[in-house]
């Protein structure tokens, strides 16, 4: 194999590690509520997750497009941006999935694909529309969620006066298993489409250095979706943990309401080829449900540390993409050179 060659399948290699980082955070976080409910036993729940994940992630190439090709000019980079903005995902979600975190994975790879862009290209590489598309999406779906969660609640509350509490949980246990579903069908065609760009974007760049073209087939597809259902299956119960049973106190028909809102959200930034935090979503539907009940309902305490976690990922892996890319650069760059000279 030629050092390119190899280079591109160690990104690609980091990308699937990203990918599995990904089922074990954020995919997680789409069955918290219907484990935390007891809907589900946390065996099935998992099981269920990873299929939809998977079925979500062959579903579409929108948002792949968006990461592979709308964030940094793909003719102004090199290997060592992608490598290093994987990279730099990678470690963080893997560090928070161990704290028990739920960070945003979407987050951690467009500020690492916009560190490592700039290391490497500079600012004028940098897509500044789609940007602030991304950005304008990654605030309002924490927003929406919280705010959607509190009045579709109070609307169910309204709905369901004076039904037997009994009668609403086998009811809504049934539509919370539903909207769990929609969920993880959601997480998988948005967030599983993160690692289909940038698989798509190292193969390019291997492919024709000088003009890349991004293209996701399926192979691509497949490569993505198969790595988020072993992180879901395998790893994720500490951040279902945190998000579904330390936040707030769920019932079935708190659970439908926050996830039922979630996947609205994200379905619909999926149709517009948006990335958006699952994480943030059904983390501040939950926060939006559990205030109906009242304020002291939500553990305040851990809401708080949920959202630093998200709020340092943006400078985090900035910076860490950064600093990757320059030091691969270091290291690659005369590597890459002298066996160009060779050939």
């Amino acid at each position: 194999m030629s050092p390119e060659a190899i280079i591109a399948l160690i990104t690609i290699l980091l990308t699937v590690a990203y990918a599995y980082a990904n089922g074990m955070n954020d995919a997680a976080n789409a069955i918290a509520t219907v484990i935390s409910t007891r809907v589900l036993s946390p065996f099935v729940a998992i099981v269920m997750g990873a299929i939809m994940n998977f079925v979500g992630a062959l579903s579409g190439t929108a948002v792949a497009k968006t990461i592979g090709k709308g964030i940094i000019d793909p003719d102004q980079i090199t290997q060592v941006t992608v490598m290093s903005a994987v990279l730099a995902a990678v470690i963080w979600v893997f560090v928070a999935t161990r704290s028990g975190y739920p960070v945003s994975v979407s987050h951690s790879l467009v500020a690492g694909v916009l560190g490592s862009g700039i290391a490497t290209a500079g600012f004028a590489a940098v897509n500044f529309a789609t940007i602030q598309k991304v950005m304008v999406a990654l605030a309002l779906s924490p927003i929406l969620g919280m705010i959607g969660g509190f009045i579709f609640m109070l609307f169910l509350y309204w709905i369901l006066k004076g039904v037997r509490p009994k009668m609403v949980s086998t009811i809504f246990g049934k539509m919370q298993l539903a909207a769990s579903v929609l969920l993880a069908f959601s997480h998988g065609k948005n967030d599983g489409q993160n690692a289909m760009g940038m698989i798509g974007l190292a193969y390019a760049i291997y492919k024709n250095p000088t003009d890349p073209s991004v293209e996701i087939v399926l192979w691509m597809q497949i490569t993505g979706a198969l790595a988020i259902f072993f992180g879901t299956a395998i790893g994720g119960m500490k951040v279902i943990r945190t998000l579904g049973m330390d936040v707030t106190r769920l019932r079935p028909v708190h659970g439908f309401a926050a996830s039922a809102i979630s996947a609205s959200i994200i379905e619909g930034a999926s149709s517009l080829g948006l990335p958006v935090s699952t994480t943030h979503t059904i983390g501040s539907s939950i926060v939006g449900v559990g205030a109906t009940q009242r304020l002291s309902a939500v553990r305040w305490g851990i809401t708080r540390n949920i959202a630093l976690s998200w709020l340092i990922t943006y400078p985090v892996c900035f910076v860490m993409a950064l600093a990757i890319s320059f030091f691969l650069g270091l290291v690659l760059d005369p590597f890459l050179a002298s066996s160009a000279v060779t050939n």
